[in-house]
């Protein structure tokens, strides 16, 4: 029994999209295949994908909430028009056929153009490669249509003609008399496949089926601001269509390698400075980096451990207004030395020992903990 999609995800069935898309980015990260190399890690990955698709799409999350997994897999999914469901309306024309003694009966060509599949990718960026953006290029493998039959399958200078056993309908109908009636049998011509026509001789490039595997080169645009997560979607990229069908799409999914210094927040970004405890007690100006370049802070005297430094708009983008950004949020280390030398004891026995007379404390080991502890 398949496992519901909310529970997959990890929300409750009222969550809203922002709600799922934070719990998908949590889960994505967690048990993507190059992360995490435990054993059914990547079914679990899988599992997660297709549980974000359905409930991320509010069309399909209010047939799974309405259907179940029926609503979103299979033929019925998403109630296709009759002419779409293939043998299934083969069923309610030869059922409904035969109760009318044969009468209304129809020809319904099947092999008209189909659209080709949509793909995927999932691609992998680097951390300033998703809070900046820009294009990148990509290779992808997908059915492209024959050039030297354009498609067609039939050897070029050939054409293809209609199917003497069907008439071009694809079909093939047996009517059977009974008590109740006459009923119509409908099934799949077996000559041509359903598809109404036959080649007559086969294009040696693609052995008649029109389509071939070929390696594509993409340029791509990736938006400032990406995540974990975030679906792109490419049109008309995916499988070339069928008879003249057109293309699928191409969707490439996003996934950002952890770097060493950053972190992100939503569209903040954080990092970590460490300075020395006279930096801290005096002062001083730090260059640091951003993920835009070195930056010059002011540290003022008496900084305190974990203390936070804001540099505004220095943060991420937001998706789809890339004007507005984030800020970078800097904590601040302080590097307490565990061995110093005879000459900085001596003078910092000293400034102890006037520390220790005004507060009336004595002793080194008492001076860090006046000048850090609380004032």
């Amino acid at each position: 029994m398949a496992r519901d999609y909310y529970e997959i995800i990890g929300v409750s069935r009222n969550a809203d999209k922002e709600e799922i898309k934070r719990a998908y980015r949590r889960l994505a990260r967690k048990f993507h295949p190059d992360v995490n190399k435990e054993p059914g890690a990547e079914e679990r990955f899988k599992e997660i994908n297709r549980a974000y698709e359905v409930l991320s799409e509010p069309e399909t999350k209010a047939r799974y909430d309405r259907f179940g997994e029926a609503g979103v897999s299979g033929p019925g999914a998403g109630f296709p028009d009759m002419g779409d469901m293939g043998g299934f309306a083969d069923i309610f024309e030869s059922f409904f056929s035969g109760f009318a003694g044969g009468m209304g009966q129809t020809s319904r060509r099947r092999g008209g153009p189909a659209r080709g599949d949509d793909l995927r990718l999932d691609l992998k960026l680097e951390f300033r490669e998703a809070v900046f953006g820009g294009e990148k290029e990509i290779r992808i493998p997908h059915l492209e249509n024959c050039s030297s039959c354009s498609g067609t399958g039939a050897k070029p200078g050939t054409s293809l003609r209609t199917c003497s056993t069907c008439s071009g309908t694809g079909q093939i109908r047996r009517a059977t008399r009974t008590p109740f009636g006459s009923f119509t049998q409908v099934s799949v011509c077996p000559t041509c496949n359903g598809e109404g026509q036959v080649i007559e001789q086969k294009c040696e490039v693609c052995g008649g089926v029109g389509r071939k595997q070929e390696t594509k080169k993409l340029k791509i645009t990736i938006p400032p601001g990406v995540d974990n997560g975030t679906r792109l979607r490419v049109s008309k990229e995916g499988d070339a269509g069928m008879r003249g069908g057109p293309p699928g799409d191409l969707y490439v999914y996003l996934f950002v390698e952890e770097d060493a210094e950053f972190q992100r927040d939503g569209i903040n970004i954080l990092s970590q400075i460490k300075i020395s405890y006279l930096q801290a007690i005096l002062g001083c100006r730090l260059e640091v980096n951003s993920v835009d370049g070195p930056v010059e802070v002011t540290i003022t005297p008496g900084t305190q451990p974990n203390t936070v430094l804001t540099l505004e708009n220095h943060g991420v983008p937001k998706l789809g207004n890339s004007v507005s950004r984030g800020d970078h949020l800097m904590t601040i280390l302080v590097d307490i030395p565990t061995r110093i030398v005879a000459e900085e004891r001596e003078l910092l026995e000293k400034l102890a020992k006037i520390k220790g007379d005004r507060t009336g404390k004595g002793g080194f080991e008492n001076f860090l903990g006046g000048l850090f502890g609380p004032k």
